[in-house]
């Protein structure tokens, strides 16, 4: 039994030995196997050909051609309204009515002023006559005539004053009927029937605004750099630098509103202002826009282009596939080998349709990426899926 023992511990390190022998010739012969991956893949589009025109864009606010405080030229106790808040009104029509009585009282005091005075001036010139005629028979002196024709002239003098008086007791009785200046859309009233409205000075406090709603104007600044670009594009086409008529040149001016895409409501630039602004190195301009239609109300923030210069041939993309690389702009285009090629662009103005201009860096016949951009590296291959330009 101690004889057994003793070889099994002898064979043991034999054995050991030859397993691991057989899992070192296994392991030798059953090496890690390298699985390739399939190219990633990528869409690919070539860039749209079109005329595309230059343009300087901005942005500017909507105003109204004209605009009044309304207010009141007399005082009293107002006794109607005769608009709703917020509606559209026509030049002459009735908006605040303050109680008349006090100023057609007024009046018929002046009125019956005047029927004194002329009373007046009847008798004095009566009078005047007949010490005329006694004058030569010695019934009258010089004294009785000049204390006539001064009588006389006094009374006239009345008149004039009380006719005087008579106008502004009407102008008073007209302007207590507060009528619309201008034609357009009404504010709130600021003040309720039953008030008393009490003069500030010549006028009352504002009673309400009124905007014209037909056509309107937008303002807009714009930089020193455009100013004296287009000056030298001006002067180049053989036209004056600043015209005394801008309306005249009749340049089209585009606007687009924040619920809109494009730029799709037209007007002409009409007004140009006549210095630059030194704490803010713009000049100030102005485009007039129809309103018909009511689209645009006063205050509204909008975007701003008019042409810098003409249409000429341009490549676009999409924005999509235009990829930043330390303050730099660069395309990723696929060659005919399905490799990706990097490429560095100059880019221009955003067209309507949202595709952006490529200046330089590319060409008309190339398969830009448009999807998959972050899935793709230079001089990497691609399986590249070929589609439209989309906006």
């Amino acid at each position: 039994m101690k004889l057994d023992n003793t070889l099994a511990l002898v064979h043991r390190p034999f054995r050991l030995s030859i397993l691991l022998g057989a899992a070192a010739v296994l392991g030798c012969q059953s090496g890690p196997s390298v699985v390739e991956l399939p190219p990633p893949e990528v869409t690919v589009s070539q860039p749209v050909s079109r005329d595309v025109g230059e343009y300087f864009m901005t942005t500017g606010q909507v105003a109204p051609v004209e605009s009044v405080d309304v207010r009141s030229r007399v005082s009293g106790y107002l006794v109607g309204i005769h608009f709703s808040d917020g509606t559209e009104v026509k030049q002459g029509d009735l908006l605040f009515e303050i109680d008349p009585r006090p100023y057609e009282a007024t009046l018929e005091q002046a009125e019956a002023n005047l029927a004194r005075w002329e009373a007046e001036r009847r008798k004095a010139e009566a009078d005047v006559l007949r010490t005329q005629k006694l004058l030569p028979r010695g019934a009258a002196s010089e004294r009785d005539l000049e204390v006539g024709i001064a009588a006389k002239e006094t009374a006239l003098a009345e008149i004039k004053a009380a006719k005087a008086s008579i106008d502004q007791a009407n102008l008073n009785l007209e302007w207590a009927r507060v009528i619309a200046p201008i034609g357009g859309r009404v504010s709130r009233a600021s003040i309720t029937v039953g008030n008393l409205i009490q003069l500030s000075g010549s006028s009352s406090d504002v009673l309400t605004t009124l905007v014209s709603t037909d056509p309107m104007y937008v303002y807009f600044d714009v930089d020193e750099a455009t100013v004296l670009a287009r000056q030298a594009r001006n002067r180049a086409a053989g036209q004056p630098s600043r015209p005394d008529r801008v309306k005249d040149l009749g340049i089209s001016v585009e606007i687009s509103l924040a619920s809109q895409q494009g730029f799709g409501v037209k007007g002409i630039l009409d007004f140009i202002d006549n210095r630059v602004d030194p704490s803010t190195g713009t000049l100030k301009g102005r485009a007039v826009f129809d309103n018909s239609e009511r689209v645009l109300t006063p205050g509204l923030f909008v975007r701003v282009r008019f042409p810098m210069a003409d249409p000429t041939p341009s490549l676009l993309v999409t924005e999509r596939a235009i990829g930043t690389d330390q303050g730099n702009k660069y395309l990723l285009v696929v060659d005919a080998e399905n490799r990706v090629q990097y490429r560095r662009v100059e880019l221009g103005p955003l067209d309507d349709d949202g595709l952006r201009v490529v200046r330089e860096g590319l060409e008309a016949g190339d398969w830009v990426i448009v999807n998959g951009l972050q899935r793709a590296r230079p001089g990497a291959a691609v399986n590249a899926q070929r589609v439209p330009m989309a906006p």
